[in-house]
């Protein structure tokens, strides 16, 4: 299993990689702030045949 993920943050276009840990579920859903612009992303992680799909919407739009 991989232990980073990274996603496209929606404010400022920045690959952004992430740590995963599949301990804490097949599909996990938190919001974290940008690393570069500061804006917060709700940030999902699905877990498929132990393979991670990570992606990010921004806070406001969820």
């Amino acid at each position: 299993m991989d232990n980073e993920g990274t996603y496209i943050c929606d404010s400022c276009g920045e690959e952004i990689v992430i740590p995963l840990d599949p301990v804490e579920g097949r599909s996990q859903q938190y919001v974290e702030d940008c690393p570069v612009c500061c804006n917060p992303s709700v940030i999902h992680v699905d877990w498929v045949d132990d393979e991670p799909r990570v992606w990010a919407e921004a806070e406001q739009d969820h």
